[in-house]
């Protein structure tokens, strides 16, 4: 299919939160933009019936690994972003912690050139906040805005240093970007496996306890007050860590975001009983009252995006031992079904507030123009069926990767279209005409 090819989907649910859309209606796509929504039936090159589907703007997962450079043997740019499709993503940012790591404008340059030849879904680069994510000294931060890059972070460690966090805000601001912190005090989450607590003592497993977490919460709130920097808080996992977010927008710090992830809301720290590395993620998975308190939190809007934590690892790494195995688990292509599940089944959320949450809040935390149905946006759509049930099977993944925690799952609601810059990237059945 050509780029100016036009293109009209007809007879959908159009979901669109940007612009308070939830109902039947049809879409016209011309040169790679949205050129009209509503009841008209214009003619196109291409008809797609979407009786029966729900009609989204392209859902955007603001926190992904992509392992390339350096680990394309866990995923390539070309295998995540393919996955990204499968699972409705047309917009996902890849975090810095590559080998050799994102912290220069050179390697922002490669992720964006890279994705431009090989992707299937659009790439926004996060560049690292330290050189080589050391914690010790701030990157090239201009020079990697200029070359693309939408915000930064250490991911897969916290900065300890609270000076280097404060200068890092303080520079951050000059360019309006977003400081994305991964919540972990090292001192206090140590060499854990899994949560802290109880269940980790029964399993002789070294635990991570919420404090961690929160610590560092509290202690980025206070310096990106005093900063205005734009500053969100990556895979929320504790009750602790929600009620100090909730605190802080009690206050009118309106830069303050946060994302919750599939794994968080679906999974509790009794399923590392089997010993599965496939549920070893950093943090750690919680306890089912964290699971209620970031519930609530997603229903009330101090958690404001969901997000995957794609993390992939090769079988030989989850192999290995409990303890000795890599933290994390793939999520791209199972997300949209396991939020269905712990959100939508169980009236947390409704659909307009579940799509705005993978589309609009995430656009407007990474400052990208995505996310909205409107006239002359870039016509990234996808289309699922709500109703269809299916079962979760690792070994069709479009991923390089197989550590996932919801193999065997039974599911529903499942991504038929994925239609990025006017082009359908991934099809599902589609009624093509």
């Amino acid at each position: 299919m050509t780029l100016r090819e036009s293109i009209l989907i007809v007879n959908g649910t159009v979901i669109d939160p940007a612009n308070n859309i939830n109902d039947q209606a049809n879409i016209l796509i011309q040169d790679g933009k949205i050129s009209q929504v509503g009841q008209d039936k214009p003619k196109a090159q291409t008809r797609i019936d979407a009786t029966g589907l729900y009609v989204l703007p392209g859902l955007i997962d603001m926190h992904v690994h992509l392992r390339e450079p350096g680990h394309e043997e866990e995923e390539t740019i070309a295998t995540g972003t393919r996955a990204a499709a499968a699972g409705g993503f047309t917009s996902i940012a890849c975090m810095p912690n590559t080998h050799p790591v994102i912290d220069n404008e050179a390697a922002v340059d490669f992720i964006i050139r890279r994705a431009e030849d090989t992707g299937f879904c659009n790439v926004f680069p996060i560049g690292a906040i330290t050189k080589n994510r050391e914690g010790k000294e701030l990157a090239e931060m201009g020079t990697m805005v200029r070359a693309g890059a939408v915000g930064f972070s250490d991911d897969g460690d916290g900065i300890a240093d609270a000076g280097i966090t404060y200068r890092a805000m303080q520079y951050l601001t000059m360019f309006g970007k977003v400081l994305i912190q991964h919540c972990e005090d090292v001192s206090l989450a140590g060499n854990g496996s899994m949560n802290g607590g109880k269940t980790a003592n029964r399993l002789g497993i070294p635990g991570r306890i919420s404090l961690a977490e929160q610590i560092m919460i509290y202690r980025d709130l206070l310096l990106a007050e005093a900063t205005e920097c734009k500053y969100h808080v990556a895979h929320v996992s504790t009750e602790g860590s929600v009620e100090l977010i909730r605190q802080a927008k009690a206050k009118g710090l309106r830069h303050i975001s946060a994302e919750v992830t599939p794994h968080h809301l679906a999974l509790t720290e009794e399923a590392c009983q089997t010993f599965d590395s496939n549920y070893k993620v950093a943090p750690p998975l919680r306890t089912a009252r964290d699971i209620a308190a970031m519930k609530a939190a997603l229903a009330d809007g101090t958690i404001d995006c969901l997000a995957t934590d794609h993390a992939p690892h090769s079988r030989e790494e989850k192999e290995l031992e409990f303890l000795y195995a890599p933290f994390g688990m793939i999520g791209m292509e199972t997300a949209l079904a396991i939020y269905i599940k712990t959100l939508i089944d169980d009236n947390t959320l409704d659909w307009p507030d579940l799509v705005a949450k993978m589309t609009i809040n995430p656009a407007q935390v990474l400052g990208i123009q995505k996310g909205t149905l409107s006239a002359n946006a870039d016509a990234d759509i996808t289309l699922i069926d709500p109703d269809v049930i299916w079962t979760i099977d690792k070994e069709r993944f479009f991923s390089r990767s197989r550590n996932c925690p919801f193999h065997g799952w039974q599911v529903h609601g499942r991504v038929m279209g994925t239609i990025v810059g006017g082009q359908i990237k991934h099809d599902d059945g589609l009624r093509i005409e």
